[in-house]
């Protein structure tokens, strides 16, 4: 068994897609209309057959709630490895990207946490 799929809930799905491709850097993988949304997933350039992460629109009535809830404690929604928290750091800043944690050296991992503009905190983190 293995993680084929996972997902974090988007107020937007084209400014997500322009967040986590031209921001991020990460590649479109599947597009595919659905009524008013889309299936829209994207994948890491380094393994475009792994994990897809889906830009799932946030119009369940509970996501709103449970978003607010989660960004409030300063959780993130999902994690992100890089071989280099610090150069990460520094790339997206000068991006313009929000951080609300700064690289934090935890044992033998380094996380910084940013606002992905969709509604979402992300930890990125280097072992």
């Amino acid at each position: 068994m293995r993680i084929v799929v996972t997902h974090v809930f988007v107020d937007d799905q084209e400014k997500a897609l322009k967040f986590y491709t031209e921001v991020m850097g990460f590649i479109k993988k599947t597009d595919i209309p659905l009524g008013e949304s889309r299936w829209l997933t994207v994948v890491s350039p380094e393994d475009m057959n792994g994990t897809e992460l889906l830009l799932e629109p946030d119009s369940h009535p509970a996501v709103g709630q449970y978003r607010q809830a989660i960004v409030a404690d300063g959780i993130p929604s999902t994690m992100f490895g890089v071989s280099d928290v610090q150069k990460e750091y520094d790339r997206l800043s000068a991006l313009g990207v929000r951080f609300t944690q700064p690289p934090v050296k935890m044992g033998p991992v380094t996380t910084a946490v940013l606002d992905d503009t969709c509604g979402n905190l992300i930890q990125i983190a280097q072992k």
